[in-house]
């Protein structure tokens, strides 16, 4: 069965469950056959695969697939939980109140464009109400390629639920965010997300020094 027919069969079931069919026993969609076909080798076939996806509930509610923006080259990788609401509809990064704030801290703090960095997210696909760890599993192979092809030296955790999830930790995130920690032999710096600023404007000033941080780990590169 090809990855094309997997995924058809898999929207199909999903349909079916929206119209109120009831399965007998749980089926696991996830199976290790069809969660690890493999991924294509390059940024713009993998970029297909995932606007083909079906394979969790999340494709069901969203208008557009984010899959990443900026440089395929770049040396910082930011990696954000999922898409907001506006980058949805409008099929980009950095648009919205969230969008606009992490622009302006990436040219006003680390005095470099937007289009320099390559931005992504855990999740391809805005959810309704929080992406579940289940909905980051399913997406985590494509975010494992996208960090395989790009070859970031460092990669930045936009908020709690981005750091846990790529860490598999449960740390108090006020305590770490800010420090070098590692994912897959990457440097790792957390820092709060545009979201979570926006609602807590006081911690501006702790996103401020951590931004600081990832400008000097970024000058000591060059």
């Amino acid at each position: 069965m090809t990855k094309t027919v997997k995924n058809q069969v898999l929207k199909y079931l999903y349909n079916l469950k929206s119209f109120g069919y009831e399965y007998h026993e749980p089926l696991n969609f996830f199976t290790s056959e069809v969660k690890n076909f493999k991924l294509p080798n390059n940024l713009k076939d993998l970029k297909t695969s995932v606007e083909h996806c079906y394979l969790c509930e999340l494709s069901k509610c969203r208008k557009n697939v984010l899959f990443g923006y900026g440089n395929l080259n770049a040396k910082i990788m930011f990696i954000n939980d999922e898409p907001t609401k506006t980058e949805d509809e409008l099929s980009t990064f950095y648009v919205g109140n969230s969008g606009e704030l992490l622009s302006k801290m990436i040219e006003n703090v680390l005095n470099i464009k937007k289009e320099d960095v390559y931005i992504t997210t855990l999740v391809k696909c805005r959810s309704l109400n929080g992406a579940t760890n289940s909905n980051m599993e399913v997406c985590n192979d494509y975010l494992l390629k996208q960090i395989e092809l790009i070859k970031p030296k460092l990669i930045v955790a936009l908020g709690e639920k981005s750091y846990s999830f790529l860490l598999n930790q449960n740390d108090n995130f006020s305590q770490i965010r800010g420090k070098e920690l590692s994912f897959n032999s990457i440097p790792l710096i957390a820092t709060f997300s545009p979201t979570f600023l926006l609602r807590n404007p006081s911690f501006k000033k702790d996103a401020y020094y951590d931004m600081l941080k990832v400008k000097s780990y970024m000058e000591d590169l060059c």
